[in-house]
């Protein structure tokens, strides 16, 4: 893989409950990086919670505002984590892929599972009555195929897993 360079966004992929966000966080202050959590921008710019967008709008329509935004990006240099559906939509991984490096945070099912306990509290894209393995089944492929790298961080805290990324991107 390439050297990174700063003009270039480190775009933070998998499933819910992955780190997607914390680890985002601590990598743009270690990178000295501005830091986006896309979930985060579509709950302010809807005015609402994720489940609460999701409830409303459906699963289909509420892949579709999350593509808006995510193509609605125009930012170069940043930390992105992104929500665990981008995946379903090309064209937002299009646009990701385009402007940086794309790393897939990756965590078996039984840490997911762990570290999760309400799927419909926290906004999850899924159909009704989809179990978590589901889920991890259906969208691991779409992260691997999408991914430039993929980091197992089972076994590692938050601080080792940013560093691990480094370690991949220099």
């Amino acid at each position: 893989m390439p050297k990174l360079t700063n003009a270039q966004n480190i775009v933070l992929i998998g499933m819910p409950g992955a780190g997607k966000s914390t680890v985002g966080v601590l990598l743009a202050k270690y990178t000295s990086r501005s830091f986006i959590d896309t979930d985060l921008y579509i709950q302010a710019g809807e005015g609402k919670r994720l489940n609460e967008v999701i409830a409303e709008q459906g699963i289909e329509e509420f892949c579709k505002i999350e593509e808006r935004y995510i193509l609605s990006l125009n930012c170069r240099g940043y930390v992105i984590a992104t929500g665990g559906s981008v995946v379903y939509s090309n064209k937002a991984m299009d646009h990701l892929e385009s402007s940086g490096v794309i790393v897939h945070l990756d965590l078996d099912l039984p840490e997911l599972e762990k570290r999760l306990s309400n799927l419909d509290a926290r906004g999850v894209v899924r159909a009704p009555g989809q179990s978590l393995a589901d889920l991890y089944k259906e969208r691991e492929p779409l992260y691997l195929r999408y991914a430039d790298f993929t980091l197992n961080c089972y076994g590692l805290n938050h601080e080792q897993v940013v560093e691990r990324i480094m370690s991949c991107l220099s």
